[in-house]
């Protein structure tokens, strides 16, 4: 998916996000836990490490490139704009103290850029500023964060979303005890971390996660 109209279209039919943190895959690589995403049947994924050197990084990230080109599914990356041109992803995601969007925006017109905010006057600044999609979180309490963040519950997501004309998806402590909460309060674009790497069954826990989604959809 190379063109910018691709990535959106592709984008706006996700429902399941997961996102990637070997640290927290029960002692499974991130090549293992990607491989079982894409048999689950998720449409996205984000590679997200916090601990690799950048050159670990990049070479992580261009197995991750061929791996979801082959299975015809987007790849984000988390914070590093520089990374995902040079693997040719389809994104990245930004947080508040990552490269400003507007700068982004200028080195890389054709990526899906997300930002990561935590409130409704963050969530505005990053709609005002050209997001193609913003993260709402974290919802519940979370032990993926390097610094902790107070959780925002799923009142956040009504009293955001109604500002947005832009996908907007929601992180941070989801799993299939909760995920109903979040539906609820109109979230469709599910991010999760531990309920899928930290699954005994990775790709079970994604088609599971995918299909209460898409069962609440078709009964609301």
């Amino acid at each position: 998916m190379n063109s910018k109209i691709q990535r959106l279209e592709a984008f706006s039919g996700i429902d399941l996000y997961p996102v990637t943190d070997q640290s927290q895959s029960n002692g499974r690589s991130n090549d293992e836990v990607l491989a079982a995403i894409i048999g689950g049947g998720a449409r996205i994924v984000q590679l997200r490490e916090k601990e690799l050197s950048k050159k670990a990084f990049y070479e992580m990230a261009c197995r991750f490139r061929k791996a979801t080109s082959d299975a015809d599914i987007l790849l984000i990356i988390n914070d590093h704009l520089d990374i995902a041109l040079a693997c040719n992803a389809d994104g990245v995601h930004l947080g508040q103290d990552d490269l400003p969007l507007p700068a982004a925006r200028k080195l890389a017109p054709d990526l899906i850029i997300g930002v990561s905010t935590h409130d409704l006057p963050e969530a505005l600044a990053a709609r005002d500023g050209g997001a193609d999609y913003i993260n709402i979180g974290p919802i519940f309490p979370t032990g993926t964060k390097q610094v902790p963040t107070l959780p925002r519950t799923p009142q956040a997501i009504r009293e955001v979303a109604p500002h947005l004309h832009v996908p907007f998806t929601v992180m941070g402590g989801i799993n299939r005890g909760n995920i109903v909460q979040v539906l609820e309060a109109g979230a469709r674009k599910i991010a999760v971390v531990t309920a899928v790497t930290k699954a005994p069954d990775i790709a079970a826990a994604v088609r599971g996660l995918r299909g209460q989604i898409r069962s609440y959809e078709s009964f609301h």
